[in-house]
């Protein structure tokens, strides 16, 4: 199977990993790629979010898969047009990536499937803000509308700061609008209890859920400092309930996906189900379309089964054809390696060293996102979170030392990571 992954983060290396590891995967062709991938296959220069330049791309690579990884160019259509030219490709159309391109939509797709999720107020003034905020109370809950990079929410006691997010929001000039037009901004219930992410694959009518992962999105040891777009994950999570993922695909990713159907805009892809596991049971705290990161880094770094089989089954509807996946008892841990700034302005060009020092020890692999090579074909930062490093083993407690002793082999000056992920997991 000949195969083009669009996207050049670190979900898309971990793409690329688990489909390089795939006896099928003939060709593989990563676009437009980083340092990393290219190890794995070919780099293409693309603008990914034309959906005609990657269409044409698939015809020029001949490929029999398209997989997106990022949520812009889905939001964007691309799928839309790939597929109108005649390939396959994992990946909703940009009608249902309107579950991730617009909270409001998916808060109004969660209603209509009766799936459990926390009230919220989708605001189009500053004076509707005031009210839901005050509504709510404290923890305040704001969140974009649209896309915003992993970076959108605000969760904060901080009443000023939350009024202010709200603002921000509503001031974009290119903001993600509600019906009516306006940019929207929605203001919801704080959920108590331990977030989990699930990825779920849909065909359009069959539903396949993946392992669970849980992910560390403030900055900061402790889960201190800003929202980021995930700084570690592990899996698996030996604390879940053990009828988690039957949960959420009975109460949340069927009902989505045959709400979906019901509208005339089947769900073909990965929904990624946000979750909080509160004292009034599970409730979704969030819809993605496209596989999380760094999720997505632990999740394939425990997959057995073939990828490329399950991504090209469920982009040709043929999901409840396959074996279901088959996973490693192993436990895997991501610790993310952010540039010097982040989540704010980041310094870009610091020279990195030590991967391959990283990728010595067993168990330890290292995954590009925002890097690049330098006019003397040197690795440098080029991101905001720059490499994330994954540890395999027997248990989650080998695993974490596995990924903290690649990070200490790792030098990214300005860098910063946190030191508890997965700790006391």
């Amino acid at each position: 199977m000949r195969i083009l992954l669009i996207g050049s983060g670190a979900r898309e290396h971990a793409l690329a990993r688990a489909l390089s590891l795939d006896p099928a995967t003939t060709d593989l062709v990563v676009a437009p790629g980083n340092p990393g991938t290219a190890a794995l296959g070919r780099s293409l220069p693309l603008d990914i979010l034309d959906g005609r330049a990657v269409a044409d791309a698939a015809r020029e690579c001949g490929a029999d898969l398209v997989v997106v990884g990022p949520e812009a160019p889905l939001v964007a259509g691309v799928v839309d047009v790939v597929r109108a030219a005649g390939v396959p490709c994992f990946g909703p159309d940009q009608a249902a990536a309107r579950l991730e391109g617009s909270k409001a939509f998916a808060k109004e797709v969660m209603a209509a499937a009766e799936v459990p999720t926390a009230m919220a107020h989708v605001c189009t003034t500053m004076e509707q803000v005031v009210e839901a905020v005050d509504a709510f109370g404290a923890p305040y809950v704001i969140k974009d509308d649209g896309l915003a990079a992993g970076k959108g929410v605000v969760v904060t006691d901080d009443r000023d700061a939350a009024l202010a997010h709200a603002r921000a929001c509503l001031a974009k000039a290119d903001g993600d609008v509600a019906t009516d037009g306006a940019p929207a901004v929605v203001v919801e219930e704080f959920l108590d209890g331990p977030e989990v992410s699930l990825f779920c694959l849909s065909d359009g009518t069959d539903v396949v859920a993946l392992e669970p992962a849980q992910d560390f999105k403030r900055l900061a040891d402790g889960d201190a400092g800003p929202n980021t777009g995930g700084m570690g994950a592990y899996s698996p999570l030996p604390w879940a309930p053990q009828d988690l993922t039957e949960q959420v695909l009975e109460r949340v990713a069927r009902p989505v996906v045959r709400e979906m159907a019901r509208r005339g805009t089947p769900f073909t892809g990965l929904l990624y189900c946000g979750l909080a596991l509160t004292s009034r049971g599970l409730r979704v705290v969030e819809f993605n379309v496209r596989f999380g990161d760094p999720e997505t880094q632990v999740v394939l770094a425990r997959l057995e089964s073939p990828l490329g089989e399950l991504l090209h089954a469920a982009a040709t509807g043929r999901l409840g054809e396959v074996e279901p996946p088959r996973w490693s008892p192993d436990a895997a841990v991501t610790v993310v390696l952010a540039a010097h700034g982040y989540p704010g302005p980041v310094r870009k060009g610091d020279p990195i060293s030590g991967v391959d020092a990283a990728e010595e020890l067993d168990g330890v692999h290292v995954l590009h996102a925002g890097t690049t090579l330098d006019g003397d074909g040197e690795l440098v930062s080029a991101g905001g979170r720059v490499l994330s490093v994954v540890g395999v083993g027997p248990d989650l407690a080998a695993a974490r030392d596995a990924a903290y002793a690649g990070v200490d082999r790792i030098d990214l000056p300005g860098s910063q990571h946190r030191t508890d992920i997965a700790a006391g997991r």
